[in-house]
C-alpha cells in the first residue's frame, strides 16, 4: 500500500467513527493516528474467544475491510483458563479477550488485563450516552477493565418438549419443583466450563428464589446432569426429558425450525434478568500487539462494531442485543431486547460475579440428593 492510500484509510477511518468537533478534538484525532499507525506496523492482532462460532468470520472480514493492514487471527476456546495458563509457562499471546461474563472478570482478578477504559480512544465510543440507561458497565471492582457490550433478557433458560407440558401450567419459578417432574428435567453440568453462571446468580439474587430455590430444584427434582449440548437438545426433542435446563438457546432455536417439538419457556413471575452472553471484552496486558488491539477494542465498541456484532449473530440464528441504543433493532425478536420501564434483576455486577455460593449451594444440593437414593 503507498503512503497516499495509508493515509487515505485513516482519513476514512477518522471520517467514519467522527462526532462533531469538540474540546480536545485535535488531541483524540492525533492519538488515534499514532494508534492506528503502529497498529499498522503490529500487522495484527489476536483475539481469544470463548467457544467462537460462525459469526467471528463475519466480524472478521467487517474489520479487515476497514483496517487490510491488521491482520485478524482468533483463538477459540475458553480464553480465562488457556491465558493463564500460557502465561505460566511465559506465554504472552493473547490481545483481545471476549467471551461470556466470567472470562475478562477472571483475568482481571488474575492481573492479566490492561485497563481498557484507557484504551477507549474515539468519542462515540466514550460517550456513554450511546449505551443502554446512558451508561457503561463494568464487572471489575474499578470499573475500567471488564466491559459487558452484550444484553438479553435471562428468562431463566428453561426450555420444554412442546408435545409433553403446556407452557401455561408455569408461572413461576417454583413450579419447576412441583414433583410431578420428578426425573422428567435434565440440565447442564455447572461445573463444567460453558453457560450457566448468569442465571445460577440470578436464582441466588432473585427475591423469592435464592439459595432456597437452587437447592431444592437439584436435590429434589432427581435431575441428569448432562455436558453434551447436542445430545440434551436430542433427549428433549426425542422425549426423554419433557424439561431441559440450560439447554443451547441457538441449538434448540434450530431444533424448532426444522419442525422438532421444543421452545423455550416465558417469563416468570420472580422477574427477568439481564445476560451479556458471549459479549465481554477484556484487554490483555503485555500484549504483543497493543496498539492493534486498541484499534480493535475501539471498532468492536464503536457503532459499526456492535452493528456487525448483531448482524454476525443473527446471521448463524443467534440474535443477540448490543447494550449500544443508537444501532437497528429490527432483526432482534421483541422478546430478545430490553425493555423501557421493565426492572431488570442484574447479576453482573461487581458484587455479584463470584460463583463461589451458587456452586456451594449446588454441591450440596447434588449431595443430597444422593443421599436420598
Amino acid at each position: 500500500m503507498t503512503m497516499r492510500s495509508s493515509r487515505a484509510t485513516w482519513i476514512f477511518g477518522v471520517l467514519l467513527f467522527s462526532s462533531p468537533p469538540a474540546d480536545g478534538a485535535e488531541r483524540w484525532e492525533a492519538e488515534w493516528e499514532r494508534t492506528v499507525k503502529a497498529a499498522r506496523e503490529e500487522g495484527q492482532v489476536t483475539v481469544y474467544v470463548f467457544a467462537g462460532g460462525p459469526e467471528l468470520p463475519i466480524r472478521a472480514e467487517v474489520f479487515q475491510k476497514r483496517f487490510p493492514e491488521i491482520k485478524v487471527v482468533t483463538v477459540s476456546g475458553d480464553p480465562a483458563p488457556r491465558i493463564i495458563a500460557e502465561r505460566r509457562a511465559g506465554k504472552y499471546i493473547a490481545d483481545v479477550a471476549i467471551g461470556g461474563p466470567t472470562t475478562p472478570w477472571t483475568l482481571y482478578l488474575a492481573k492479566a488485563l490492561d485497563p481498557l477504559k484507557d484504551a477507549m480512544i474515539l468519542p462515540e465510543v466514550l460517550d456513554d450516552s450511546k449505551w443502554w440507561q446512558g451508561k457503561h458497565r463494568w464487572t471489575d471492582t474499578e470499573k475500567r477493565y471488564a466491559f459487558p457490550f452484550l444484553g438479553n433478557p435471562q428468562r431463566g433458560e428453561f426450555f420444554y418438549n412442546t408435545q409433553l407440558i403446556h407452557p401455561k401450567d408455569f408461572q413461576s419459578f417454583w413450579d419447576f419443583v412441583n414433583p410431578k417432574w420428578k426425573g422428567k428435567i435434565e440440565a447442564r453440568d455447572i461445573r463444567s466450563p460453558g453457560p450457566g453462571s448468569v442465571v445460577m446468580r440470578f436464582f441466588l439474587h432473585t427475591p423469592g428464589l435464592g439459595p432456597q430455590f437452587i437447592k431444592r430444584f437439584f436435590s429434589e427434582m432427581e435431575i441428569t446432569l448432562f455436558r453434551d449440548r447436542r445430545q440434551a437438545v436430542d433427549w428433549l426433542a426425542s422425549g426423554k426429558y419433557s424439561i431441559c435446563f440450560l439447554c443451547n438457546s441457538t441449538d434448540v432455536g434450530r431444533a424448532k425450525e426444522q419442525g422438532l417439538p421444543v421452545n423455550e419457556f416465558g417469563e416468570m413471575k420472580e422477574g427477568v434478568g439481564i445476560a451479556s452472553s458471549g459479549g465481554n471484552v477484556g484487554l490483555a496486558n503485555r500484549a504483543p500487539h497493543p496498539n492493534a488491539a486498541k484499534v480493535f477494542v475501539n471498532w468492536l465498541l464503536s457503532r459499526e462494531g456492535q452493528i456487525t456484532v448483531q448482524t454476525s449473530y443473527a446471521k448463524v440464528g443467534n440474535p443477540v442485543n448490543s447494550l449500544r441504543i443508537d444501532i437497528p433493532k429490527d432483526g432482534i425478536p421483541p422478546a430478545d431486547r430490553l425493555r423501557e420501564g421493565v426492572s431488570y434483576i442484574e447479576v453482573e455486577t461487581p458484587e455479584r460475579m463470584s460463583m463461589e455460593l451458587a456452586l456451594k449451594v449446588f454441591n450440596e444440593a447434588l449431595a443430597e440428593a444422593e443421599r436420598r437414593k
